[in-house]
């Protein structure tokens, strides 16, 4: 025992928050390192938990396995080719708009010249600052991006695989976790709550992303916007996004807006997307999103950005899956992390602490 009472085994807490922090960013570089399996592995896993209580219920009703099977592999699968298809089509459909805007595009610069000369600049200030916009340049950070989308064969048919065998081995998955249970109670309810959180959170993001999607729809046919039920479905997709999301599916309506109306139109695209946003998205959906899968919004706002560092775009659109399997592995299944989850946004668990902290009534019997 050493003088300050501490086992002289144990290691100091500087060292252990230390260790923490290399681990940490060990497995951090090494998800960077993988991402591109990564990425598509937990979204088949996430696809995956989504559609598996259609495979037990068909299941209960005495059909066959392989009919569950074959049904949550054709849900999965077009679902997977509808957002895939939405995305391709945005981009391409943008391309050829503004191949169509060129000369609208030329004359607002030529507006926007002739306003920096009446602000002072000088023409040759002017014309050059005014010449580093190109739509050509847009137009080609597009079609990269569209290219890019097409040639993922190898991501997507990695994806489709593993889609098929984890289809095949959830419902012998789900048979070992109830096997589990009594050695591990604890990791096997945190990983079932972290499918149903799952599942709640897609389903509460799918409700809110309709809506927010048929006012933007509503709004853009309104302002004259071309193709506004493309950018609605747009809308509808980048929604899971939480928080930065809209700002996605902003950019496309807003341009056409400027090409087609002026700056004055993109202000108002701008100006409709936000306020939708800031009743729908900011002030609505967290609060629900909040209470139904026990995550708080400041936390789900930093997953954003975490998991976009570590994983690129696909890690923004499964970030708060992402935080709620980390939630249960790390927290919820570890006795000793307990104390962790009100701060996280669990307020069952800080009512039960409150509860349990509470004197009893002088009338009542302890049990």
């Amino acid at each position: 025992m050493s003088s300050t009472g501490a086992p002289t085994g144990s290691l100091a807490r500087s060292t252990v928050i230390l260790l923490g922090l290399a681990s940490l960013a060990v497995a951090i570089a090494g998800m960077r390192a993988f991402r591109d399996t990564l990425g598509p592995a937990f979204l088949a896993l996430v696809l995956v938990v989504t559609v598996h209580p259609l495979q037990e219920r068909l299941r209960r009703r005495g059909a066959p396995g392989w009919v569950g099977i074959v049904v949550a592999m054709t849900t999965i699968y077009t679902v997977m080719a509808g957002l895939v298809a939405a995305l391709v089509a945005s981009a391409a459909r943008l391309v050829t708009l503004l191949a169509d805007y060129g000369a609208r595009f030329d004359d607002l610069l030529d507006q926007a010249a002739r306003r920096l000369e009446d602000l002072g600049v000088k023409p040759e200030q002017a014309s050059a600052t005014v010449g580093r916009l190109d739509l050509s340049k847009l137009s080609g950070v597009l079609q990269n991006i569209l290219s890019g989308l097409t040639s993922a064969g190898s991501s997507l048919v990695f994806l489709v695989t593993l889609v098929f065998f984890l289809t095949i081995d959830g419902e012998l998955f789900a048979r070992r976790l109830d096997a589990a249970a009594e050695s591990r109670p604890l990791l096997v309810g945190a990983l079932r709550e972290f499918a149903r959180n799952t599942r709640r959170y897609l389903a509460v993001s799918s409700v809110f992303g309709l809506i927010v999607a048929a006012f933007d729809v509503f709004a853009l046919h309104w302002l004259a916007i071309p193709l506004p039920l493309l950018w609605g479905l747009l809308s509808f997709i980048t929604n899971y996004i939480p928080n930065i999301g809209f700002l996605v599916g902003l950019v496309p309506p807003a341009l056409l807006g400027l090409l087609e109306g002026g700056v004055a139109r993109m202000l108002w695209v701008v100006a409709v997307y936000s306020l939708i946003n800031m009743v729908v998205q900011s002030f609505i959906q967290p609060k629900v999103v909040g209470n139904v899968v026990r995550l708080s919004a400041t936390l789900a706002f930093f997953s954003v950005v975490f998991w976009a560092f570590v994983l690129g775009p696909l890690g923004a659109l499964l970030a708060v899956p992402m935080t709620l399997l980390a939630k249960a592995l790390l927290i919820d299944s570890d006795p000793a992390a307990q104390w962790l989850r009100p701060f996280l946004g669990d307020t069952t668990a800080e009512a039960a602490d409150e509860k349990s902290s509470k004197p009893a009534h002088p009338g009542t019997r302890s049990p």
